[in-house]
């Protein structure tokens, strides 16, 4: 007896259908598209296996597979944030939350993520920029633990790799910044590796985060200079173009979240005299009832 094993496509699955004398494994269930359990990962196949035998026509066993049936749904990575953190979040940082942690969930679960460390400097740049001015610092650190941890990734990775690589960022300057491949060091050699799966192409997966990254590293060496980070792309095998995309959305998103919460502070500073003035009156009120009544104390004496 011979056994071949193939894979192919959803697209491809005609062809198969085409063949004669095909049966399904007993273990094979067909469900309904609405089913609860009926879900295709992005990179699902399947797969058969024809066994031919000597006595007996050939046979194809039809397997569906996926190594990406684990992956949690976009609804799933949010419903274990809020369950993580369960206190309210004013509207003004909640709702650039969501709207983050979707884009977040669909970088991470691409089938060319990667974690690196300019991925982590760029989300946490974004993160303490929209969370800057947050009533409670405790609440904040709380939140960024949730929100990380929601993701099925570590939040004190995140903090420690970005905090490294701002302290490398800060020793550096136009040139060595440019010039990461010729040396030996730790964010030299992360720095290396981005690159040479960037070179790759399938084993690096760009991201809006990444692009961020790369100018807060531009940032803390004060190499600002276009042309500087024109050689960063170019050394690290990034296009430049999506870099300068991502970067203008991000300007954009700085700058409403800059009008928002001058906003919300103009909100809470007229609520504040609000709440100020009707306690005048009533604070008037109590100090005549407590004058009337040391009074009538006293001629009662």
């Amino acid at each position: 007896m011979a056994a071949v094993t193939s894979s192919f496509s959803l697209s491809t699955l005609s062809h198969c259908s085409q063949r004669k004398n095909l049966s399904l494994s007993s273990s094979t269930r067909f469900l309904p598209p609405n089913s609860e359990s009926f879900r295709l990962a992005p990179n699902f196949s399947i797969q058969y296996v024809a066994v031919r035998a000597s006595d007996s026509a050939s046979r194809v066993v039809v397997r569906c597979s996926s190594s990406l049936s684990d992956i949690p749904t976009v609804s799933e990575t949010k419903l274990s944030f809020l369950k993580a953190y369960k206190r309210p979040i004013p509207s003004i940082y909640n709702s650039v939350l969501q709207e983050l942690i979707v884009q977040h969930h669909l970088m991470k679960y691409k089938k060319s993520y990667q974690y690196d460390p300019v991925f982590a400097l760029g989300f946490v740049t974004v993160y303490d920029q929209l969370m800057e001015g947050y009533p409670s610092d405790e609440d904040r650190d709380a939140i960024f633990q949730a929100y990380i941890n929601a993701l099925n990734e570590d939040p004190e990775r995140y903090r420690a790799d970005a905090q490294k690589l701002e302290e490398w960022a800060r020793a550096q300057n136009s040139t060595s910044l440019i010039e990461f491949s010729s040396r030996e060091g730790e964010v030299e050699g992360i720095l290396k590796d981005i690159a040479e799966r960037a070179g790759a192409k399938d084993s690096f997966s760009y991201s809006r985060f990444f692009a961020i990254g790369l100018f807060r590293l531009l940032e803390l060496a004060n190499a600002m200079e276009p042309t500087i980070l024109e050689k960063l792309c170019a050394a690290l095998n990034v296009n430049k173009r999506s870099v300068d995309r991502d970067l203008d959305v991000y300007r954009n998103l700085l700058s409403k979240l800059v009008q928002a919460k001058e906003l919300l502070r103009e909100y809470v500073d007229r609520e504040k005299k609000k709440r100020e003035e009707r306690s005048e009156p009533q604070k008037a009120n109590e100090t005549i009832a407590k004058c009337l009544g040391e009074h009538q104390i006293s001629a009662l004496k």
